[in-house]
Parts: C-alpha cells; sequence; structure tokens
C-alpha cells in the first residue's frame, strides 16, 4: 500500500566514511517522523516511531476501505462547526429556523465548546439525564426528543464531512426520550361556530366561512384569489400562501410543504364566496415571492385584503380582528382594565386553526376517509391525519367490542338469533332420537323464547322440570374447581 514514514532529524543515506546516518537541519525541532503519500489523507508528524508506524498502518487500511477520517478535522468545536457548517446550509422559513435555535441553545450550552471527536456517548447520555430531569431542565418529554433528534442530526452530518467516524448519539446505549403520540385536536360545537361567525366584523366574515367549510390554513385564507375558485366544479385551488416573518413585510410563498392542492368547496360557502365579492371587490396585490426580501414579485387580485388594500399581516389580523370577535362571542374571557389591545387570553384551542379541525371533524363524521380528509387539508401523509382526527371517527372501536361481546353472549349487544314458536303449535316438534341425548342450552337475553329442541305439552307450555343449562354450567364448573 503506498505511504511511508520519513524521519526528519537524520538522513535516508548513510555516511559512507562513518556508516552512520547523518543529522539534517531539523535534528532536534519538531516531531521527528512524518507519515506521508497516502492517497488522500493528509501528512502527520509524531514524536515517535512506534506512533508513526500504527497511524501509518490504520490510515493506510482505512483509506482503502473509504472509511478514513482524520482526528484533526474533528478538533473543531461544535459551535464552530455548526456557525461555519451546519447552518448555512439549513433551510426551512424563518419561523422553523425560530424554532431550531431556541433548540439548538441546549446543545450549545452543553457541547458548544467541545470538539466533535470529543463528544461521547456517555456525554449524550448525560445531557438526556439533563433534558429530562424535573430538578433541572425539566423538558416535555417530546420536546427534549426534538433536541436529541438534532442534535444526532448535526453529528450525522459531520460523519458524512468527515469530521468524525461515526455518531455517538446513534449509538445503542443511548436512549432518546420518548416522542409522544401528537395531541388530539378538538372542534368547535356548532354553536361556538355560529356566535363567531357572527360577531366578527363583516369585512372578515368571509375567512371564518372558509376556514371552516374548506379547511384552509389562516394563511392560505389570506392568500386566495379569484382565480383559486372554481365555481363550476365546486373547489378551490390553494395556490399560496400570505407569509411574515420577523419583520413586518408580507410576501407569498406556496403553501406548507411547498406543493399546492385542490379543495373541495361546498355550494354554501361557494355562495357566501360569491356574494362577498359582489359587496367587497377583490383587489390586486403585489408582493415578493419565495422571501421577504425576494427580488421576485407576483400579482393577484387577493379575496380577502384591508380597507386599504394591503395584503393581511396575519398577527395584527388576530390581535384586531379574531380575538375582539371571540371575546364579543364569549369565548374567551374579555382582558381585565388597563391591558394592552393585544394581550388577549392565548389558547391553541381558540386559534384560527380550530376552524380547521372543526372541519376536520365535520367531514369524518359524515363519512368521509381518512384518505380523502388527508388530500383536503394538504396533509404529506394519511398517518399524520389519523394521529391527529382519528378520534373524530363515529364510532371508532364500538364495532370491534360489540363483535367480542356477540362471541362471549354478553346481553346488551346483538342476541343471537333464535326461532320463536307458535302456542299453538303441535305437542311433539321434534323428538330426538332414543340413543341421542339433546344438548339443550339457554340463550341469553331469550325471555320468552325456546330453543327448538324443546318438546312442548298441549297448550304451548314447557314441561317443568330442572333447569338443564344451569345443571349443565354448575357440573362443569365443578369440574374446573376440581381440575384447579
Amino acid at each position: 500500500m503506498p505511504g511511508y514514514i520519513e524521519d526528519r532529524w537524520l538522513t535516508k543515506r548513510k555516511d559512507p566514511k562513518t556508516g552512520k546516518r547523518k543529522r539534517t537541519a531539523r535534528y532536534g525541532k519538531g516531531k521527528r517522523y512524518r507519515v506521508g503519500g497516502i492517497p488522500g489523507v493528509r501528512d502527520r508528524s509524531f514524536n515517535t516511531h512506534d506512533d508513526a508506524k500504527t497511524w501509518l498502518t490504520d490510515s493506510q487500511t482505512d483509506s482503502s476501505r473509504g472509511t478514513f477520517t482524520d482526528p484533526r478535522d474533528g478538533s473543531i468545536t461544535m459551535d464552530e462547526y455548526v456557525d461555519e457548517y451546519w447552518l448555512p446550509g439549513r433551510g426551512g422559513a424563518a419561523g422553523s429556523r425560530k424554532f431550531t435555535d431556541a433548540r439548538l441553545n441546549y446543545i450549545r450550552d452543553a457541547f458548544g465548546a467541545v470538539p466533535l471527536n470529543a463528544i461521547t456517548s456517555a456525554g449524550i447520555r448525560k445531557f438526556i439525564a439533563y433534558l429530562t430531569d424535573t430538578k433541572q431542565a425539566a423538558l416535555a418529554s417530546s420536546y427534549g426528543h426534538t433536541i436529541c433528534s438534532l442534535l444526532a442530526n448535526i453529528l450525522d452530518i459531520a460523519v458524512e464531512d468527515k469530521r468524525i467516524p461515526s455518531n455517538p448519539a446513534r449509538s445503542s446505549s443511548v436512549v432518546f426520550p420518548s416522542k409522544k403520540t401528537k395531541e388530539k385536536r378538538e372542534a368547535w360545537s356548532d354553536a361556538v361556530v355560529h356566535r363567531v361567525r357572527e360577531c366578527i366584523d363583516g369585512r372578515h366574515r368571509i375567512a371564518v366561512i372558509i376556514g371552516v367549510g374548506c379547511g384552509l390554513r389562516q394563511g392560505e385564507v389570506f392568500g386566495l384569489s379569484v382565480e383559486d375558485f372554481d365555481f363550476d366544479n365546486l373547489v378551490v385551488h390553494v395556490r399560496r400562501q400570505v407569509r411574515i416573518d420577523n419583520g413586518a413585510k408580507r410576501y407569498f410563498k406556496l403553501p406548507k410543504g411547498e406543493k399546492t392542492r385542490v379543495a373541495k368547496m361546498p355550494r354554501s360557502v361557494a355562495q357566501e364566496v360569491r356574494a362577498y365579492m359582489r359587496e367587497y371587490p377583490p383587489t390586486e396585490v403585489e408582493l415578493p415571492w419565495g422571501a421577504e426580501d425576494a427580488t421576485e414579485t407576483q400579482k393577484h387580485r387577493l379575496l380577502l385584503t384591508t380597507a386599504a388594500g394591503k395584503a393581511i399581516n396575519y398577527k395584527d389580523w388576530n390581535s384586531y380582528v379574531w380575538k375582539p370577535a371571540l371575546v364579543a362571542a364569549d369565548v374567551i374571557p374579555t382582558p381585565p382594565p388597563g391591558t394592552i389591545r393585544r394581550r388577549f387570553p392565548h389558547s391553541r384551542k381558540y386559534g384560527f386553526h380550530a376552524l380547521r379541525h372543526t372541519f376536520a371533524s365535520k367531514v369524518l363524521h359524515a363519512g368521509e376517509s381518512i384518505v380523502t380528509l388527508a388530500a383536503w387539508l394538504g396533509h404529506d401523509s394519511p398517518t399524520i391525519t389519523l394521529e391527529y382526527y382519528a378520534h373524530f371517527i363515529p364510532d371508532t372501536g364500538t364495532k370491534g367490542m360489540a363483535a367480542i361481546d356477540a362471541l362471549l353472549g354478553i346481553p346488551g349487544r346483538r342476541a343471537p338469533l333464535v326461532l320463536i314458536l307458535p302456542t299453538d303449535s303441535p305437542a311433539p316438534i321434534w323428538k330426538p332420537p332414543t340413543d341421542t341425548k339433546p344438548q339443550v342450552k339457554r340463550l341469553h337475553g331469550t325471555a320468552g323464547r325456546v330453543s327448538p329442541l324443546v318438546t312442548l305439552p298441549a297448550g304451548g307450555s314447557r314441561e317443568s322440570g330442572p333447569d338443564v343449562s344451569q345443571t349443565d354450567v354448575s357440573r362443569e364448573t365443578n369440574r374446573f374447581n376440581k381440575a384447579s
């Protein structure tokens, strides 16, 4: 294999007169042995020949396998690597980056000054214990899971960059905090929807109607234009949303997930939209496309705008339109006197997204499938929809329980079918052979009914005698007790 060890203190050839190797100009300066000549591996110097030989052997093997990682590349600290290499390649919207930075702060506090190649599985286990300890960080298990996943992602990329040979966060001894199932969403009652619709300002009432009638997100409602409505086929094309990041500048962007979709539009919604357009003609708005500082712009005749004809800033809309309507509808309490107008009680249960949850509940109760609802809502997978809205599916679980009840013969569910005999039937309806003893058992929940295996006397009443069913049960119970 290619590669060599060079002694930089003595010449390679011996002196012909003395038979000894001569000292070089570097004699006694720096590290003596240099390893070089290995393809894809930088030269490295060592103090002892044994260390140089070990490095040469290991480097040659790893280089031939394509798994070589130079320890010097892993000496960069976590903070340096994140700032110089990881963050610049990180995409996503400004809102997503904000949440990423919040999680990243925990990682920086624990490993920011630590070289990448010094981060160990033991250190990560200690970090996880800190996150979940109720006397320390005391984070929710699901949030701790996202922080650990972010740390593992950073180290995965460091492995790909050949900064470290393996990811200690992927060690079998490292167990992330549990990732809880996504919380179930709550839908509004019909009464709440009606009150909010009536209390909100007339110019903005259409947002409530489209939100609960089509299941669109708030930014998608604000981004709807005239050409997005297909009244003939009763569908609405969700092609853009109005976004706003840290500043106050609005811009157009593709809907969540960077994809468009087609949602159904009920006739009632279509009628409301037509009437709204007549009362409030759509206004053409030009905004940057894709980012607030983008040079590319797009113009659209937006359905919903401010009175000044501008795209809606959702933060202002929530504070000055939405929450006052919730107060007027007795959905949330009135802020105490003297508080700032924007300081309304915050609750996810009563955010605009609750209209989307209400739409989902109505659709599922009507019998639509999870797959159909996922397409209308724009979810990446029906699995997401199922996690959020499975509890809205009518009679969830009751059919399975009814089947078990029927199997075990428990009253209250569907009782086994039996033959009801007329009272004027002839006495000997059926008689078993003389050498066969019929198995007669009473059926649960069949008062007033009899088995076709019973012989009735004239007059239709059953012959008196011992309760055959109870006798059989007692006998089998005694056998079970003796066997036990």
